[in-house]
């Protein structure tokens, strides 16, 4: 059952009246939810590691953290992932989208539950949707301060540990040509809620550390002016520029179309969005670095962007290395 316009008329009416929330939407947007501010369900676990967003007390570590002693994982194989891939190349090389952002499921074969996943992970976001799944993202989506809305699509992630890693991952043809697109649709979806569109900053590098290696990746910064009434309508806001360029391609929705015949599997609320609302400001961030729950099995969901430059081998290795938990 799609109930994404009651969500989004919700959404408005809770902005409307300055009143806090929490919202999770999948990638389709066919399920969205909200909860409380405080949720005090169980339901859902979430921190976000920024001053002044979220409550403190959510920062404080477990006393007892667990520890990662065993981490197997069994991707999909070359062949399959090749399939794929090449189906998205023919797509490419038609001229029905010049970037999509291509993923596969990795089985996980670890001693940690989904709960204690979420304790020893550190991201910018984290996010436990109780026997559904754990994220921990490093992808913010969109921020609203003040009345301004900033976006921070990443694209571009190479092993840290690499000769010259910096260099090598700036330099990359490849990798700028998929970054300046991803850039530039990003940019045209904020100016379809906002004014003063700007890329205040283009491909800055950020280390994340995590369980096999360290990894450098590559982001921007697009930022633009929102209507006085932007709480009245955040809901409207969030959906018009969804589901999140970076994770979709270009353009979006023949794009979809491409990813959902050319990946044959449910993405479910991988490469969806999490956010909160306080009443005035908003924070959110892509949900990628995803493991779910399917049936007392877990998968690891992880992919990248393929443009007519991108060679199946690289792809398939960069999907791999993504397959990891962050530990600081």
């Amino acid at each position: 059952m799609d109930n994404s316009a009651a969500i989004r008329k919700k959404m408005n009416q809770l902005g409307g009246k300055g009143l806090p929330f929490v919202f999770l939407i999948d990638f389709l947007m066919k399920d969205p939810q909200i909860f409380p501010f405080d949720d005090q369900s169980g339901k859902i676990k979430w921190e976000i590691h920024n001053p002044g967003q979220a409550d403190p007390s959510r920062k404080t570590p477990p006393r007892h953290m667990p520890f990662l002693s065993r981490w197997n994982i069994n991707p999909v194989s070359f062949e399959t992932y090749r399939k794929g891939f090449g189906l998205v190349k023919k797509h490419i090389l038609n001229g029905d989208t010049y970037l999509l952002n291509y993923t596969q499921p990795a089985a996980v074969d670890t001693n940690l539950t989904l709960d204690e996943i979420f304790q020893i992970s550190a991201a910018p976001y984290k996010i436990l949707l109780k026997n559904r799944f754990v994220c921990f993202s490093p992808e913010s989506f969109v921020k609203i301060t003040g009345g301004k809305i900033s976006s921070f699509p990443m694209k571009g992630t190479i092993d840290a540990n690499c000769h010259d890693a910096d260099k090598l991952l700036l330099s990359d043809t490849k990798e700028l040509a998929e970054h300046s697109t991803i850039t530039d649709l990003i940019r045209n979806d904020i100016s379809m809620v906002a004014g003063n569109v700007t890329v205040e900053k283009f491909r800055y590098l950020e280390r994340i550390h995590t369980n096999r290696k360290d990894l450098l990746q590559v982001s921007s910064e697009i930022t633009g002016d929102l209507p006085l009434n932007y709480p009245e309508i955040i809901g409207d806001i969030i959906f018009t520029i969804l589901p999140a360029g970076s994770i979709s391609g270009a353009p979006k929705k023949k794009t979809v179309e491409i990813i959902l015949e050319a990946e044959n599997y449910n993405r479910g609320y991988y490469t969806g969005i999490f956010g909160i609302f306080d009443g005035k400001n908003l924070d959110s961030c892509v949900l990628i670095r995803f493991i779910e729950n399917q049936n007392g099995r877990l998968v690891y969901k992880s992919g990248g962007g393929i443009t007519f430059m991108s060679d199946p081998e690289s792809e398939y290795n960069e999907m791999i290395n993504k397959v990891y938990v962050p530990i600081s």
